[in-house]
């Protein structure tokens, strides 16, 4: 079966069919601050880790149903910071709390009963409760069509203690029970069935 999404039939159906093919995508639970000091909270999945010199991580958030901007993307315009925090099984349904279409400056962290905690180097804060947070300045906004990508530069990261070794300076990876996003509208995924296979030389 080929999909050609430009047909009659298929108009409208790219993010139903591809967003339930690309995965397990990694979820940013993402936080920012509007310039009044109100923090928001919002979960996206088109999200990943893109480079390490220097580190950076993109996400794309979409507009509202109305195409107006989400407060995501407004208060990243007019701060230029944002932290991504990674979910894991413990914070999963808080997560999908904070998808809610709550009314503009209401605080979806104290809605889905998650707790904002000081970041070091941007305003918005963190989720005490995430096993891992990144903070980010914002490198740029790329704008596609109708698509955005924000690309973040990854300024501070902070990571639960079990899940850091010191001596290897590596993640302790079986410690790591994040979640992943898979088919639309409503499917997730554990992480715990893992597999290693060793890159040959």
């Amino acid at each position: 079966m080929e999909l050609n999404f430009d047909t009659p039939e298929l108009i409208g159906r790219a993010y139903p069919i591809l967003a339930s093919l690309v995965t397990p995508r990694p979820i940013a639970l993402v936080t920012t601050m509007d310039l009044e000091g109100r923090v928001n909270a919002a979960p996206f999945s088109f999200f990943n880790m893109m480079g390490a010199r220097p580190p950076i991580c993109a996400f794309a958030p979409g507009n509202r149903d109305d195409e107006t901007p989400k407060d995501t993307v407004l208060n990243i315009r007019a701060t230029n910071e944002f932290v991504v925090n990674l979910v894991d099984e413990g914070i999963a349904e808080a997560m999908n709390q904070c998808a809610a279409s709550l009314p503009h400056g209401q605080n979806e962290l104290e809605a889905a009963g998650l707790t904002a905690a000081p970041s070091s180097t941007v305003r918005p804060p963190r989720i005490a409760e995430a096993p891992a947070s990144l903070e980010c300045t914002v490198h740029d906004i790329l704008e596609i069509g109708q698509n955005r990508m924000v690309i973040g530069l990854i300024q501070r990261v902070h990571v639960r203690d079990e899940l850091y070794d010191p001596v290897k300076r590596r993640i302790v990876t079986d410690n790591f029970m994040v979640v992943g996003r898979m088919a639309s509208p409503h499917w997730y995924c554990r992480t715990r069935d893992r597999f290693e296979m060793i890159r040959p030389e």
